[in-house]
């Protein structure tokens, strides 16, 4: 998550006149009719109308198959008017299901009653973790506050969490060598692919809040670098990288003196390299930090107080003098409505749906994670069903939820929409696109991209089933429904792959996971995507 995917890609919604819908529904009515009929001339290349038996054992692509290939594609009056309208058009909304129908896609018969606002943005940034975070943390300080618009600060998280992942990776580089891993084995391979990139996990995130704590947006807004990443991020992996291969040499060459000379001599000699090495690692973490300071601009001090001044949603004016760390320890305080059920924020933990693994299993993830002494990335496998249903409990409670998916498939940010029938692959392509969530996973199809919040759910009255799910996206008002996305039931089930939850929320099956021994997942299973 955090990536590409989790920047917002914007897709036309679909909008025709009504009479042009009707006219383009009949045509699509008509093709599907005509599909069924001549099914066998140009979909079952075995028909003996169908494609020509040009097969070869040559593995080589040969001209002439190619040239057969398109010569019937275009023989078929309706290739050849996909041919027109691809040309011309992106894709998706050429093919954009235009039957699909989503009746009353806002309208919910569970939404929790205070969602937080404004909506926010995360701009050209993959900071969708943070933003999904802290759009649920600052619920509970909008209620104790009184306050009507309120943003809690992306960036000082931002900040703290580039800082604490170039540690981080630094540690890896020097491990893996003391290890014996080879620059070329994969985990270093995996490890300098992505030295610091924007995204994370709630693990990560409790991390940064429990170490800094939280600031008002307004005391620490975004600055240009915040918002559009993608060149300090060049930066900061170019030097990382180059800084990771000095300190693995000063680990090898370090290792080939230690075999020389008398016990005491040794020890006293890996005692001053062990100091060395530290102080070329602390000067490079410095760099690191100036880079991050000239382009984020200097964040406040966790343990040093700021002043904020608000009017409240009574327009009455209040004046607070508290460090980061008090102001996120509000959240928790007594007396307060809280936004996050009971449990404290060190104590909310990932559920995931992961099919390739047994259920009520915990998961953890290789090298990943962010501050180094912190807790790691841990998840509890469990089947969608218990999933949905801790969900539901969320926000029956009024408690938003964070979760993570693979916000690229079969979604479309102009209308908000997120269905798995929202494209018609088939129509267009004569393709079926039917891997299931398992295949997807083993075959790097499919992965948590992008974070997001859930606040509301339609729930069948009759079988208590969800239907679908209203979702606050980061990608501001233009996005969606002024910002807020309906997700089907059927999506969920196929590209939603974690939701955070408070532990009142599950049943002890679930919660006794969280005590045994992790299934450790190598760096690289798509588990350890970050959103």
């Amino acid at each position: 998550m955090g990536n590409s995917q989790s920047s917002p890609r914007q897709v036309p919604a679909c909008k025709p006149d009504p009479a042009v819908e009707k006219l383009l529904v009949q045509q699509i009515q008509n093709l599907r009719q005509l599909d069924l009929e001549q099914d066998s001339e140009y979909i079952h290349v075995s028909s003996a109308k169908g494609i020509p038996h040009t097969y070869s054992t040559d593995p080589r692509l040969s001209l002439s198959t190619t040239t057969q290939w398109e010569k019937h594609l275009l023989s078929d009056p309706k290739n050849r008017l996909a041919l027109n309208a691809l040309l011309s058009n992106d894709v998706r909304s050429v093919i954009a299901n235009k039957v699909l129908t989503l009746p009353d896609t806002q309208t919910f018969n569970i939404k929790i009653p205070f969602e937080g606002s404004p909506v926010t943005n995360q701009r050209s940034s993959g900071r969708c973790w943070l933003f999904a975070t802290t759009n649920v943390l600052r619920v509970p300080l909008m209620k104790k506050y009184n306050l009507k618009d309120f943003e809690l600060s992306q960036a000082y998280l931002f900040f703290w969490d580039k800082l604490e992942k170039a540690n981080w990776f630094l540690e890896q580089m020097i491990d893996t060598a003391r290890q014996g891993e080879e620059l070329d084995s994969r985990i270093v391979q995996e490890l300098l692919s992505a030295p610091v990139n924007d995204g994370g996990q709630w693990d990560m995130a409790a991390n940064l809040v429990d170490k800094y704590g939280l600031v008002p947006q307004k005391l620490y807004p975004d600055s240009y670098n915040a918002m559009n990443s993608s060149a300090m991020g060049s930066i900061l992996t170019t030097k990382l990288r180059e800084d990771g291969l000095i300190l693995r040499d000063i680990v090898r060459k370090n290792a080939l003196k230690d075999n020389s000379g008398s016990s005491s001599s040794v020890e006293k000699e890996k005692s001053k390299k062990e100091m060395d090495l530290a102080g070329v690692k602390a000067k490079m973490m410095q760099e690191v930090q100036t880079i991050l300071t000239l382009m984020l601009g200097p964040p406040p001090k966790p343990d040093e107080t700021f002043t904020w001044e608000y009017y409240d949603a009574n327009d009455k004016y209040h004046k607070m003098v508290k460090t980061p760390l008090e102001f996120a320890g509000d959240m928790s305080s007594p007396g307060v409505v809280r936004g996050l059920g009971n449990a404290d924020v060190a104590e909310l933990f990932s559920l995931v749906n992961d099919p390739r693994n047994s259920y009520n299993q915990l998961l953890t993830v290789e090298r990943l994670g962010n501050v180094v002494g912190g807790r790691g990335v841990t998840y509890v496998n469990v089947d969608m069903d218990t999933m949905k249903k801790a969900a539901i409990k969320m926000l029956k409670a009024g408690l938003p939820v964070f979760f993570g998916s693979d916000v690229g498939k079969f979604s479309n940010s102009g209308s908000g929409v997120m269905d798995p029938n929202l494209y018609d692959y088939g129509l267009a392509f004569n393709i079926t696109l039917g891997m299931s969530k398992s295949q997807r996973l083993r075959a790097r199809e499919s992965a948590m991209t992008h974070a997001m919040v859930l606040t509301g759910v339609q729930v069948d009255p009759e079988s208590g089933k969800s239907v679908r799910w209203r979702v606050m996206n980061s990608w501001g008002e233009a996005a969606g429904e002024k910002g807020y996305f309906v997700m089907t039931d059927s999506w969920m089930d196929e590209f939603v792959y974690q939701v955070v939850v408070d532990p009142g929320f599950v049943g002890k099956e679930v919660k006794d996971v969280l005590g045994g021994k992790a299934k450790v997942l190598p760096l690289w299973d798509p588990m350890g995507a970050l959103a």
